[in-house]
């Protein structure tokens, strides 16, 4: 990795969810008192959805919800109700618990049968939402990223003609190994948002994150290492299971444990 990230290593998934949701709040608190509106893209997975409901349940009146726009990173290519979908897990964990303006609460139209449509769509969703110009990026306050087993982060897959995109926004990415696309944000996106937090626990992705933080293995097989915020920060926030390989040297030299 050419950055430098802040790593925190947590004792249990417990605490990790707490510095998660603390990080989130102290962001939004930030964005919404410099400009009036804090820009967020959700991501799916276990992890997020226990920092989800932590918000939900300890964050209700902290937070400034109404002025929260909401967005996501990737998307499973399956209607908003079906029990895979990004979305709902995120509705029924967080966004139907807080009170939102659901103007402003942007979901993938997934449930369109053609992906690319879906993807072209949602890449207008952000153009107008961001009032962006041709060729410009949104830049999000916050994007919250997971890490699969296998190396992939949002729906960018090891290998996959994503990772190649340089000029679109959102895509239909085909992933082999599900025979199915996945609509998600490109690296461009990724690498211009403000902050970048990932989110990973458990102990089967420990070998993922091992090859992130190892210098010798290719991007193109460990796409989270593509993930380098070129004005911004990147963060990452790991249970001691996930972490357990991370290179010694690194571990020594820049990862802050945090025993809670």
């Amino acid at each position: 990795m050419s950055l430098s990230p802040e790593v925190s290593i947590f004792d249990n998934p417990d605490a990790l969810f707490r510095a998660a949701a603390e990080n989130f709040a102290k962001l939004a608190h930030a964005a919404v008192l410099a400009k009036g509106s804090f820009t967020v893209a959700l991501s799916g997975g276990s992890t997020p959805r226990g920092l989800y409901s932590l918000l939900a349940q300890q964050y209700l009146s902290s937070i400034q919800w109404q002025k929260i726009y909401f967005f996501w990173g990737d998307e499973r290519h399956v209607p908003p109700d079906h029990p895979d979908s990004n979305y709902r897990m995120a509705y029924e964990a967080l966004l139907s618990k807080v009170p939102t303006d659901r103007a402003k609460v942007f979901r993938v139209h997934s449930e369109n049968s053609d992906a690319n449509r879906a993807a072209i769509d949602y890449e207008q969703t952000l153009s107008t939402a961001f009032g962006l110009q041709k060729l410009e990026v949104p830049r999000f306050d916050l994007i919250l990223l997971g890490l699969g087993p296998d190396g992939h982060t949002a729906s960018l897959f090891p290998h996959s003609a994503a990772l190649r995109e340089r000029s679109r926004l959102v895509v239909a990415n085909w992933v082999e190994k599900f025979n199915t696309d996945r609509i998600t944000f490109t690296l461009p996106v990724l690498n211009h948002a403000a902050n970048v937090h990932f989110l990973v626990s458990g102990k089967d992705k420990a070998a993922a994150v091992e090859s992130v933080f190892d210098g010798n293995s290719e991007a193109s097989d460990v796409p989270a290492k593509l993930v380098e915020p070129r004005h911004g920060r990147l963060v990452w926030l790991l249970n001691e299971d996930a972490a357990v390989r991370i290179p010694q040297r690194m571990a020594a030299a820049e990862v802050k444990s945090n025993q809670r």
